[in-house]
């Protein structure tokens, strides 16, 4: 038969004998009372930034759907009926269709060849050992570092020698140099963290190196891949400096400069509404891309602080 025993004698300082059960569990009063406070104030925080983040998004979607009249007569208030016609006018009249399939073929090709070679290179410099290997490393580094303005003029006539001046393949290939030094540094820190074991189960059976890299550590670096592919999705979705150099053929325009161009070429017309419209269609794509990857995103950036 089990007993229950008695709680051992804790010794007081004072002398006195208490038992466990008499010792308080948890911090003290006073650490609780700091704890709540600081949960305030930096959920405070977050909260003040949030309105600071999504206040002007929401502001902008709901100016899309304004008259011009509406606009600058109660820009805070919600429009009275939404105007669907400020969105065909940009997407039509404004030529933003055509600025956003534009947009879609350089920002999509650039990706992919993006992430295809940044993955490739960062897999050899993070799993095999040459001459050469750090000062190859470190080359991409320093291409993080160079300023873009410094290449501005030398890209333009290198593009221009090649003949891809004013060409989508040639927007392309200068996006993919511009992101792959970023792509090479993260994921060659990414590539490092996989288990070098399941390599070599392959190796030992038979499998070479290009099909152990695409069949078996490309899948295994999925959050990685996404991760920076959302980071580039952004940088090349937005870049504006590059295609205002290397792209002047209007018909060849992408979004940013499609808006730019609409925010000039309205002078005293003033289209505020086709404007807000527009601003919309070049927001969209990501904030999509954020919603339905944010969970990949965190994984991919706290798989190497996990493993």
């Amino acid at each position: 038969m089990k007993t229950t025993e008695p709680p051992a004698p804790v010794p007081a300082e004072s002398g006195v004998t208490v038992t466990k059960a008499d010792v308080p569990v948890g911090p003290p009063p006073e650490e609780k009372k700091a704890g709540g406070v600081l949960n305030v104030f930096s959920h405070g925080i977050l909260v003040i930034w949030a309105i600071m983040v999504a206040l002007p998004l929401v502001w902008a979607v709901m100016t899309s759907f304004k008259d011009d009249a509406a606009i600058f007569g109660s820009p805070w208030s919600l429009p009275d009926e939404l105007h669907f016609e400020n969105w065909s006018r940009a997407w039509t009249q404004a030529h933003m269709g055509d600025y956003f399939l534009n947009t879609v073929l350089v920002v999509g090709g650039s990706l992919v060849g993006t992430l295809v070679l940044g993955s490739m290179a960062a897999y050899v410099l993070a799993r095999f050992e040459f001459p050469g290997n750090r000062f190859i490393y470190y080359l991409f580094i320093g291409g993080m570092s160079f300023p873009i303005m410094l290449a501005l003029v030398p890209l333009f006539y290198v593009v221009n020698n090649m003949g891809l001046l004013n060409t989508i393949h040639g927007l392309i290939l200068v996006y993919i140099a511009y992101s792959l030094p970023f792509t090479v540094f993260f994921l060659t820190a990414f590539f490092r963290t996989l288990p070098g074991s399941v390599a070599e189960a392959a190796f030992v059976d038979g499998a070479s190196h290009s099909r152990t890299f695409f069949q078996i550590m490309l899948p295994m670096a999925r959050p990685g891949l996404i991760s920076v592919g959302i980071f580039n999705f952004l940088g090349q979705w937005n870049q504006y400096m590059l295609p205002t150099v290397l792209n002047t053929d209007e018909d060849k325009h992408v979004l940013t400069q499609g808006l730019v161009q609409l925010a000039v070429s309205q002078g005293y017309k003033g289209d505020w509404s086709g404007l807000f419209a527009g601003l919309v269609m070049a927001m969209l794509p990501v904030l999509a891309a954020y919603i339905v990857f944010q969970r990949q995103v965190v994984q991919g950036l706290t798989a190497g602080a996990l493993k």
